[in-house]
């Protein structure tokens, strides 16, 4: 464990709470900026020497419990609570649930992308955010139109699948992958642990891809679907992060000139 660079963390992190975020007098008596050592300790449930050990390179290595703490009580964002765990040398516990609720920034760049269909999943493949495009070119089906389908659901249980892939066994087992670091990751979600529950009750394809334990890294990837109305597309997809989320945005683009490019404008050109 680099006990230096976390008493670093530890100390520059207190040195930049406000104690007035936290209910507290900011009055001239305090010689540095931010909380007090013994005022974090308290509410990270700590002693004041255990953590006055820790701030100076001197403390043991920290248990889960105690970096759960320390990270609540200093209100680290999401990537600076798993920046903590590394420091300590301990794996992060998994958190709470699945993040199903998109950032309005994120949101808003769908819209900026009027000739891409653009859509965005949580960790569990459930559609949190899509474009117009993305909307005419993968169907309402599912209960998409209300932001509410589920991808995994939709590739599985045949729920709202509007039009043949050349890519519908990768991404079977894509989906798979995703769902199992989902698992464990958030083995405490209820919505999670109900999907997975009614994908294997309805699929023997799932449990056979499930049972091959299935690797995969989001990136590029292309595609042939034959689309209701516009016919054999041949599509790029790419995707992009959102890692404090555990998100994913996925661009679906055709080569510039083809056939299944001037598609695409034909089916943006109805929507506008």
């Amino acid at each position: 464990m680099p006990r230096t660079e976390l008493a670093r963390f530890l100390r520059d992190r207190r040195a930049g709470c406000s104690p007035r975020r936290y209910g507290l007098p900011e009055d001239t008596s305090r010689r540095t900026p931010g909380l007090r050592r013994e005022e974090l300790a308290e509410l990270a449930h700590l002693s004041v020497d255990y953590y006055t050990r820790l701030e100076q390179a001197r403390g043991p290595r920290p248990s889960p419990r105690v970096l759960d703490g320390l990270a609540h009580a200093l209100r680290l964002s999401p990537a600076e609570r798993s920046h903590l765990f590394r420091l300590a040398g301990a794996g992060e516990p998994p958190a709470g649930g699945a993040v199903r609720p998109i950032r309005p920034q994120v949101a808003a760049m769908l819209d900026r992308l009027p000739g891409t269909a653009a859509i965005v999943t949580d960790a569990a493949y459930g559609v949190v955010a899509w474009n117009p495009l993305a909307r005419a070119l993968l169907g309402d089906g599912a209960g998409a139109g209300a932001g509410v389908t589920n991808l995994a659901r939709r590739r599985f249980l045949d729920t709202g699948r509007r039009y043949g892939s050349s890519s519908a066994e990768e991404f079977g087992h894509i989906v798979v992958a995703r769902l199992r670091r989902a698992a464990d990751r958030y083995p405490h979600d209820p919505a999670l642990a109900a999907l997975l529950a009614e994908l294997r009750d309805g699929s023997e394809e799932f449990r056979r891809i499930w049972e091959s334990r299935p690797v995969h890294a989001p990136g590029h990837r292309t595609k042939t679907v034959e689309h209701p109305t516009a016919g054999r597309l041949r599509l790029n997809c790419d995707v992009l992060l959102v890692p404090e989320d555990d998100q994913e945005v996925v661009l679906i683009t055709a080569d510039p000139g083809s056939r299944s490019a001037h598609a695409l404008r034909d089916l943006a050109s109805h929507l506008a």
